[in-house]
C-alpha cells in the first residue's frame, strides 16, 4: 500500500513513553498508561514539519523483536511491510529509555537489521539526570551511525528537533552498522533462506532460527510443508556444536556490541543510592501490607463513586424528569408519546443518570495508572495469578476489564503463551466493567444504603462502598478460579515466569486524567445514544405492543383517563386540606379521608391496568414463558425480562425496569428518575401475591450477583471471537458464565433468604 506521505513507526520497549511522544508529534489524544502493555493495536496520526505531511504510527511496545506475541508480530510484520494495508515505514524511530540505556538498546540494534532508517529518540533523559546517569548524545549517535535527538516527550521538549531529525532520514540510507554474528551463524541463515527458495527478508531467516517455538516459526510452519521443523533442528543442533547455541548466542552478541558502542557515552554512579521509590516500594510491593494498601485503596474509589456522585446524578435525574414532562405535555396519549416519553427520554435517561459514576471510576483508574501503581498491583497478583496457572501479566488485562471487558482482551495479546492468552480472554469478562455499573448503583440505592442509616455515628455510610467493593472483588477472586480450572483441563500447560519492570513513580498529568475520565464519559454517552437507545426502542415496542383493552380501548387512552380523573381527587383533595388547616370541620375531615381513599383506590387500579398492559404485551408474555426458571433467584417475569434484555447491553437492565415498573409520570420537581425507580422497586409487589414484595435485599443481591457474572455483552463475544478466530471460546465463555451467574444468583438468595427469614 502506498502513500503519498512518509510513514513513520513508532517503535520501543513497554513503559518508554512511546505513546506519549506520539500525542506530542501528532497531537492526537490516545490513552496514556504508566505500565507496561497499554499499547496493544496500531494507533495513526499525523505530523506537519516545513510544509510536509507525515503519517505515524504508534506500534506495540515490545522488548524484543523476538515476536513472541501476536503484538509483537504486528511490529516486525509493519516495519517489514508485509503487514497487509498497511505501508512499509520510510523511517524508524526507535524511542529508547535514557535511564535504561544499555536494555533499550538491544531492540535498537534489531531494527539496524530490517534495512530502513532508523531514528534514536532518548526519551526520559530527566528521568536518567535524576539517578545521576550523563549521555554523551552527540559520541553516541557517532557510535551507533544514527541521529540521536534527546526529548522529554511528557513536556514536549526535543519534539521540534525530532520532527527535524525523521524529515531528513526520509530517503537516507539505513544503518550501516550493526552486531555481527559468527560465521558459522551466517552460514546456516543463507542455507535456510536457499531452502525456502523465495524472497525471505534475511531478517526473518535469522528469527527463524533463534526464536525456537515463536511467532515467525509458527508462521512459516503455516506457510510451507517441506520439512521444516526436521530442518531447523538440524540446523540448531549445527550451531550449538559450532559454540552458536541458540537463542543465548543472540544476547551475547548485542549486548557484547552495546557495551563497546556506550563505552565511553554512557556515565552512572558506581553505587545508586535508594530512592523514594524504592522505600514506597518496601510497602506497596509488601506481601502483606500490599495487599492492605490495594484493599483500601479500592474501597476508597468504590466508596467515592457513591459519595461524590450523588448530588450531579440527582440534577441530571431531575433534568431528564423534566424533560420527559415537557416532551409528554405537548402530545395526545398513544405510541408516539410513550415512545418519546418512555422509551427514549426515561429508558435512556435512566442510563445517563450514571454518568458521574462512570467520570469518577474512569478518574480514580487514570490516576492510579499513570502515577505508576497499576504496575505494583500487578506484581501483587503474580502469586495469585501463579496458583491459578498464569503469571502476572495476565493481570493487566483483567484489571483493564474493569473498564471494559473489549480493550481488556484485546491488551490479552502482550501474554506470549497462547493457552495463557486464551485463558485470560475467557475468564476477563468475569472482571465487573462500567457497564454494570449502572446495575449494581441501582441496586444499592435502593436496597443497601437506606437514608436513616446513612450517618457516620451508626456506621451505615460504609454500606453502600463495601457492596460495590464486593461484587468487583467476586470478579478478582472467581477468576483465577477458573483459569485454574482451564489450565488443568482445555488449557493444560505450565506456568511461564513473570517479568515485568517496574516504572518510577511519577505525580498524575491532570490533562491526562481528565482526558482519560472525558474519553470514557464520552463512550458512555455514545453507547447511550446507539446501542442503548436502540436496545430501549425494541424493548418499549415489544412492551407496548398490543395495546388493546378487552374493552376494545387502548390502554393508552385509558391510563391518561384514569390518571385525570386521579389527578383531579387529588387536587381536590388538597384544595379540601388547605381549607381545613384555617378552618377545622369533623365532617370536612371525615370527606377528606374518603377522598384520600378514593384516589389509594384509583392508584390501584392504575397500577393493576399497567400491569395488565404488561402482561399481554410480546413481552410480558415472553417473561411468563421465563418465570419458571427464574423463580428460584427470587425473580418474577419482570425481572427476568429485564435480565434477557440486557444481552446487547448491559446497561439496558436499569432501562427495562424503569420502563416495566414505572408508575406514572412522576413529579420532576420532588425527586430524580434515579431515585423515582428505586422507590418503585422497593414498592413493587408479586402479581399472584399483592400483599407480597418482590424486592428485597435477598433479591437486590441475587440480581448483582448474577450481573456480575453473566456474560451480558454481545461486544465482548464478538471481540473474544476475533482474537481466538472461532466461535468455539465465545459459545464456550457465554455458556460457562451464564451457568455460574445462575447458580451464584439461586446461592445468594436462598441462603439470604434463609438468613433474613423473608
Amino acid at each position: 500500500m502506498k502513500s503519498t506521505h512518509p510513514t513513520i513507526a513508532l517503535v520501543g520497549n513497554p513503559n518508554t513513553g512511546k505513546t506519549t511522544l506520539f500525542n506530542a508529534l501528532s497531537g492526537l489524544n490516545q490513552r496514556v498508561g504508566n505500565y507496561p502493555g497499554v499499547t496493544v493495536e496500531t494507533k495513526k496520526g499525523k505530523f506537519h514539519w516545513q510544509g510536509q505531511t507525515f503519517n505515524v504510527i504508534d506500534l506495540p511496545g515490545a522488548y524484543s523483536l523476538a515476536a513472541r506475541s501476536p503484538d509483537e508480530m504486528v511490529a516486525v510484520d509493519v516495519i517489514l511491510g508485509r503487514e497487509e494495508g498497511e505501508a512499509k515505514p520510510d523511517v524508524v524511530v526507535a524511542i529508547v529509555d535514557a535511564s535504561n540505556l544499555e536494555r533499550n538498546l538491544y531492540l535498537t540494534t534489531q531494527l539496524f537489521e530490517l534495512g530502513v532508517p532508523v531514528v534514536v529518540a532518548l526519551n526520559m533523559m530527566d528521568v536518567a539526570a535524576a539517578q545521576g546517569i550523563t549521555i554523551d548524545v552527540a559520541r553516541l549517535s557517532e557510535r551507533l551511525n544514527v541521529p540521536v535527538i534527546p526529548v522529554q516527550a511528557n513536556k514536549s521538549k526535543g519534539i521540534q528537533e525530532l520532527k527535524a531529525a525523521v524529515a531528513k532520514a526520509v530517503g537516507a540510507s539505513p544503518p550501516k552498522l550493526a552486531p555481527s554474528f559468527p560465521p558459522a551463524f551466517e552460514e546456516e541463515v543463507a542455507s535456510l533462506g536457499r531452502k525456502l527458495a523465495g524472497d525471505v527478508p534475511s531478517f526473518l531467516l535469522r528469527r527463524l532460527l533463534i526464536d525456537v517455538g515463536g511467532q515467525t516459526e509458527r508462521l512459516f510452519k503455516t506457510e510451507t510443508h517441506n520439512h521444516l521443523d526436521e530442518y531447523l533442528d538440524s540446523a540448531r543442533a549445527r550451531l550449538a556444536q559450532a559454540g552458536c547455541g541458540v537463542p543465548a548466542i543472540e544476547a551475547r552478541v548485542r549486548y557484547g556490541w552495546i557495551r563497546q558502542a556506550t563505552a565511553d557515552c554512557l556515565h552512572r554512579p558506581v553505587q545508586r543510592p535508594p530512592s523514594w521509590t524504592d522505600r514506597i516500594d518496601a510497602v506497596l510491593t509488601h506481601r502483606v501490607w500490599g495487599l492492605l494498601v490495594f484493599l483500601a485503596i479500592m474501597f476508597i474509589v468504590f466508596q467515592s463513586i457513591f459519595a461524590w456522585a450523588k448530588p450531579l446524578m440527582e440534577a441530571i435525574g431531575a433534568g431528564q424528569e423534566w424533560l420527559g414532562a415537557w416532551v409528554g405535555a405537548g402530545l395526545e396519549p398513544g405510541p408516539l408519546r410513550s415512545l418519546l416519553v418512555d422509551g427514549v427520554v426515561k429508558g435512556v435517561g435512566s442510563v445517563l443518570v450514571f454518568l458521574p459514576q462512570i467520570l469518577i471510576l474512569f478518574a480514580f483508574v487514570a490516576v492510579l495508572e499513570d502515577c505508576g501503581y497499576m504496575a505494583r498491583a500487578a506484581y501483587l497478583m503474580d502469586r495469585l495469578m501463579a496458583r491459578a496457572g498464569l503469571n502476572g501479566k495476565s493481570f493487566i488485562p483483567l484489571l483493564s476489564s474493569m473498564a471494559c471487558a473489549v480493550p481488556g482482551i484485546m491488551a490479552a495479546r502482550v501474554i506470549e503463551n497462547r493457552r495463557d492468552r486464551f485463558a485470560t480472554i475467557v475468564v476477563a469478562p468475569l472482571m465487573s466493567c462500567s457497564a454494570r455499573l449502572p446495575v449494581y448503583a441501582l441496586l444499592i440505592g435502593a436496597f443497601l444504603a437506606s437514608p436513616e442509616e446513612a450517618s457516620i455515628t451508626n456506621w451505615g455510610w460504609w454500606r453502600p462502598g463495601v457492596v460495590l467493593f464486593a461484587m468487583y472483588c467476586l470478579g478478582l477472586v472467581l477468576a483465577p478460579l477458573v483459569a485454574f480450572a482451564l489450565k488443568r483441563t482445555l488449557l493444560r500447560g505450565e506456568t511461564p515466569v513473570f517479568v515485568m519492570e517496574m516504572p518510577l513513580y511519577k505525580r498524575p498529568s491532570v490533562r491526562i486524567v481528565a482526558r482519560r475520565a472525558i474519553e470514557a464519559g464520552w463512550q458512555f454517552v455514545y453507547r447511550a445514544g446507539t446501542l442503548i437507545l436502540a436496545s430501549m426502542i425494541v424493548i418499549w415496542a415489544l412492551l407496548y405492543f398490543p395495546a388493546t383493552h378487552p374493552s376494545g380501548d387502548n390502554y393508552d387512552r385509558l391510563l391518561a383517563e384514569r390518571q385525570a380523573d386521579r389527578d383531579r381527587w387529588e387536587e381536590q383533595a388538597d384544595d379540601l386540606a388547605k381549607e381545613l388547616e384555617d378552618r377545622p370541620d369533623s365532617d370536612k375531615q371525615r370527606q377528606l379521608q374518603a377522598m384520600r381513599t378514593t384516589i389509594e383506590a384509583m392508584d390501584d387500579e392504575i397500577r393493576e391496568l399497567q400491569q395488565a398492559w404488561k402482561a399481554q404485551s410480546y413481552l410480558g408474555r415472553v417473561g411468563r414463558w421465563l418465570e419458571p426458571m427464574v423463580r428460584p433467584l427470587g425473580w418474577d417475569w419482570r425481572i427476568g425480562l429485564a435480565a434477557l434484555a440486557s444481552f446487547p447491553a448491559r446497561e439496558v437492565m436499569v432501562g427495562t425496569l424503569g420502563l416495566i415498573f414505572q408508575q406514572g409520570e412522576g413529579d420532576a420537581s420532588e425527586e430524580g428518575y434515579q431515585l423515582q425507580l428505586g422507590r418503585r422497586l422497593q414498592e413493587a409487589t408479586w402479581d399472584d401475591e399483592p400483599t407480597r414484595k418482590l424486592f428485597n435485599v435477598p433479591v437486590a443481591l441475587s440480581i448483582m450477583v448474577f450481573f456480575a457474572l453473566c456474560c451480558q455483552c454481545a461486544s465482548t463475544l464478538a471481540v473474544i471471537k476475533r482474537e481466538t478466530h472461532s466461535w468455539r471460546w465465545p459459545a464456550f465463555t457465554f455458556v460457562y458464565m451464564t451457568t455460574l451467574a445462575y447458580l451464584g444468583a439461586l446461592l445468594v438468595y436462598q441462603v439470604g433468604s434463609l438468613w433474613s427469614g423473608v
